[in-house]
């Protein structure tokens, strides 16, 4: 692996940010526009368990930036018109986020993809779904963009614990997750996976257990989010009962660059500091402070005189 120089001569960071990977191969910042195509959930249908996982809220993890009532290229035109009148966007990314975004027949899904790249100026395609809800024909389908478009599957993991898993109403294991990313790995799909940092009853040694897991498999990207509260989730029950402790803003702070050290230098950093719905979130309320964050983070990293991949090694 040819070495990554830390920090960034561009942006002066200590990680490598998916933003600076892909202004580098694109020319330009790319925008990712997010989209809601009207998908569902398994683990929230009764098609794998009741009431899905105990994090998340009506919304699916969708930060609600469209109405999902228009149509998926509707959505696409209006970021792009959006974008580029605000920031002078150039390029964007088509970005499936709430629910299960391959949760639906592969004829269905190649409707669906190909609307979301409906303008010339549209250069890639990011899908958020679930390692349970993949099979060939709709990797098939998905490393077909891959010859014209910058092309992710981002897997919602959480964690590599069992325990923790089950614990969250996951409804799979993480065999499951294991066998989905070899397979999209070998179509030569990039993959993001997600983690959240301080689920309920892990350990940091076991959070970074999981990063350091990933690290060795090769995962193309990380998004780090940390644990949030939400009204109407059985998580948001448990926080009110005193059964859940939150990660303080320096504990996750410390925890983040822990795992930002494990990583290889060529792993894109998605996001650092994932907070869901500001307007609606019940806790921790220091993470609505995100540059701040980002911030605190940067300046551990040069206090440690450290870097992502610091504490690399092959196991």
């Amino acid at each position: 692996m040819e070495d990554i120089f830390f920090p960034r001569p561009e942006t002066k960071k200590r990680y490598y940010q998916f933003s600076e990977y892909l202004k580098t191969k694109f020319g330009a910042k790319v925008y990712k526009i997010t989209l809601d195509a009207g998908f569902s959930c398994p683990n929230r249908d009764g098609t794998i368990s009741s009431g899905g996982c105990i994090f998340c809220d009506d919304g699916g993890s969708f930060s609600r930036a469209h109405d999902s009532h228009l149509s998926v290229q509707q959505q696409v035109l209006t970021g792009i018109e959006t974008l580029s009148s605000r920031f002078k966007a150039k390029k964007f990314m088509s970005y499936f986020q709430a629910y299960t975004n391959t949760y639906k027949p592969v004829e269905e899904l190649k409707q669906i993809y190909d609307a979301s790249l409906c303008h010339e100026d549209v250069v890639g395609i990011s899908i958020g779904t679930r390692p349970d809800c993949v099979d060939e024909k709709k990797l098939d389908l998905i490393a077909s963009y891959t010859p014209k478009y910058e092309t992710w599957v981002e897997y919602g993991l959480q964690s590599m614990h069992d325990k923790t898993l089950k614990f969250i109403n996951r409804g799979h294991d993480f065999e499951t997750f294991l066998h989905a990313f070899e397979k999209t790995k070998q179509r030569g799909i990039n993959v993001c996976v997600h983690v959240i940092l301080g689920l309920p009853g892990e350990t940091k040694e076991d959070m970074l257990e999981t990063v350091r897991t990933l690290a060795n498999l090769g995962a193309d990207g990380i998004k780090f989010h940390c644990l949030c509260i939400f009204p109407n989730t059985k998580l948001y029950d448990m926080y009110e009962q005193g059964k859940i402790k939150l990660l303080e803003e320096d504990e996750y702070i410390n925890i983040a660059c822990d795992c930002l050290e494990l990583l290889p230098q060529k792993t894109t950093i998605h996001r650092l500091g994932g907070n869901g719905l500001q307007a609606i979130k019940v806790a921790p309320k220091w993470l609505n402070k995100k540059f701040e964050i980002l911030n605190k983070i940067d300046a551990e990293l040069e206090r440690r005189n450290s870097f992502q991949g610091a504490g690399f090694s092959i196991l």
